[in-house]
């Protein structure tokens, strides 16, 4: 038993209240209640041994992916690029690039996940090209306001000689978001050109307005939808269409270094007040002239009519950095996408009222159009989970962690994760994992400089870590060279020495490790029917400062994220916990959950 002496709550602890979500008796279509994996392919695992991920490498993972009870698959970019920002940076959206396989290997990848019940969702990038692409090398040769110009977003420049950018937006990844081209004999009066880029010079964006950019997207989709794909996650969703008139800015873009997604603020230190606003926002989202502009749902309801010519569910993913939920809330309504993810949710800190107010924000809004609440903690763009949580602030949201940062406890990281994790998975909803999570994997936060590849670290010279330490490539085997990620030792990204005891070799069949908790809480997951339930506060602890406690079917999940345990009901009995429980030796035990751990009841 623990000396510590905790609060018996008063009431019922298994007893419901207020109703935030009603649910449904069955399941509907597939992706209202999935599971769904992130594979980053160039880290995920090397099938021919020279030290990057591949298409091939993925197939040979699918039975882990099978054992661990994962619904579908998502496949961040594989296409034809230079890979000037990992792929997101595309030069040809209908093959493979050659570093990663053929589309043969593709082909047998959808195959076999098809063949384990899972589905394949591919990631689509189509706010910008690649300075490579067939359309932007037409645009440099051909002469400036001609149509090959006219399908990205070219401007004169400002001043009587044009040498000033067209307007004051500052990229992503630092800098102006305005390259100008080198002069040409039919410039004109003021000179060469400028062409937009929110993210690196090397990725120029398209311009919506064009009917011909709209029809080619379209078939994009049609050739990956014959293909078999179940679905697509649209990166910057919420960015292909730019104010009219391009008007300057006096904010600041604040986002993950580098982030050709969107990508999350480099802080949540915004003025936002403790326990966060009822409408649930963190700070997560991208205001500007550049983002969220009402045109966007022209695009989707197009393509949502794309998928609606296939049968099997096919779905669209919203990577939409937009708050208040309600506005992100548009991105799913009836005729438009599918999921959206939860920004807001994966921002909110280690904090039981906030967690309460974005969780009862997030059903609200959504429910409002009919669509399911899309759960995120951790992906290739944020710092992983475990280290978020274990830094001494766990609301802060770093553009990466070097070496001579404030390190996370990896201990209390870890111990929050599996925790946030299950009262995640406990929730209705669609959930998705990234890559490593299922092993507890931590941030790489010693990679020296000499190795990064993330180009936000080198367009800020080196002031934002940036993306590279979440990306580093998995262990699969601890006493393998370059544990087990390929044939040879090599990984295009080194790994740290702590990945040994995260090894996904060292946790299969092991009671208690991270990899058969989260196996154990998919199972159960779908057993319970919990992706289509509903979802009422416990009464006990509604408001508590240090409890986030909820009902869904015949599951009651307590979290603990305070200091003292909390005291169990007298024979209550525990289908999962993300940690020990304490028990007495009593006829009828009464379990304990420590600080930092949530269990999953029978209720």
């Amino acid at each position: 038993m623990t000396s510590t002496q905790p609060t018996t709550p008063t009431l019922d602890p298994t007893r419901a209240g207020a109703v935030v979500h009603a649910g449904s008796d069955a399941a509907g279509q597939w992706w209202r209640d999935a599971v769904i994996y992130q594979v980053y392919p160039r880290s995920f695992a090397d099938g021919n041994g020279d030290g990057i991920g591949d298409i091939p490498g993925v197939t040979s993972k699918l039975d882990h992916l099978a054992t661990l009870g994962v619904d579908a698959v998502w496949l961040s970019p594989f296409y034809r690029s230079p890979q000037k920002d990992a792929g997101y940076d595309v030069a040809d959206y209908r093959d493979v690039d050659p570093l990663f396989g053929t589309l043969a290997d593709f082909d047998e990848m959808l195959a076999g996940a098809h063949a384990r019940d899972m589905r394949v969702v591919v990631d689509l990038v189509p706010n910008h090209t690649s300075d490579q692409h067939v359309w932007f090398a037409a645009a440099l040769a051909a002469a400036p306001r001609s149509p090959e110009r006219a399908r990205y977003v070219f401007r004169d420049g400002r001043g009587p000689a044009g040498d000033e950018p067209p307007n004051n937006w500052q990229s992503i990844f630092g800098g102006p978001a305005w390259t100008r081209l080198a002069p040409r004999d039919d410039d004109g009066p003021l000179g060469p050109q400028w062409y937009l880029h929110l993210f690196d010079s090397s990725q120029p964006d398209l311009d919506w307005t064009h009917p011909e950019v709209r029809a080619e997207f379209e078939e994009v989709l049609r050739f990956w939808l014959d293909r078999g794909v179940d679905g697509f996650r649209v990166d910057v969703a919420h960015g292909l269409i730019k104010a009219e008139g391009l008007p300057d800015w006096d904010g600041h873009v604040e986002m993950v270094a580098g982030s050709s997604e969107g990508g999350a603020p480099a802080s949540f230190e915004k003025d936002v007040e403790p326990g966060a606003p009822e409408d649930g926002s963190t700070g997560a989202g991208n205001a500007g002239p550049m983002f969220d502009q009402d045109g966007v749902h022209d695009v989707y309801r197009a393509w949502h009519q794309v998928l609606a010519e296939y049968d099997g569910d096919r779905c669209l993913v919203a990577e939409a950095w937009v708050e208040p939920l309600s506005r992100l809330a548009r991105y799913v309504r009836p005729d438009e996408m599918h999921q959206a993810f939860n920004f807001s949710f994966l921002t909110t800190g280690w904090d039981a009222p906030a967690l309460r107010t974005v969780v009862a924000a997030s059903y609200r809004a959504n429910d409002e159009v009919g669509a399911p609440t899309t759960w995120v903690l951790s992906n290739h763009d944020v710092v992983r989970h475990p280290s978020r949580l274990g830094a001494a602030d766990p609301s802060v949201r770093p553009n990466g962690i070097f070496a001579t940062d404030p390190q996370p406890d990896e201990e209390l990281g870890l111990r929050r994760a599996r925790a946030a994790t299950l009262l995640m998975l406990g929730m209705p909803g669609s959930a998705y994992l990234y890559q490593g999570e299922e092993l507890g994997l931590p941030e790489h936060t010693s990679l020296p400089a000499e190795v990064r590849q993330d180009p936000a670290f080198f367009r800020t010279e080196g002031a934002e870590a940036g993306r590279d330490g979440c990306r580093v490539p998995l262990p699969w085997s601890a006493a393998a060279p370059g544990y087990g990620f390929g044939a040879t030792a090599e990984t295009w990204l080194p790994q740290p020495e702590s990945f040994a005891r995260y090894a996904a070799d060292a946790q299969y069949g092991v009671e208690g490790s991270t990899f058969e908790t989260y196996r154990a809480a998919l199972a159960t997951r779908r057993a319970e029917g919990l992706g289509h339930g509903g979802l009422a506060w416990l009464d006990a602890w509604a408001s508590s400062p240090d409890v986030v406690a909820y009902r869904n079917r015949g599951v009651a999940v307590i979290a603990n994220l305070g200091t003292e345990p909390v005291v169990l009901p007298a024979g209550a009995e525990v289908l999962l916990a993300s940690g020990p429980v304490l028990s007495d030796r009593s006829a009828v035990p009464q379990a304990r959950v420590p600080a930092d751990t949530t269990v999953w009841l029978r209720a």
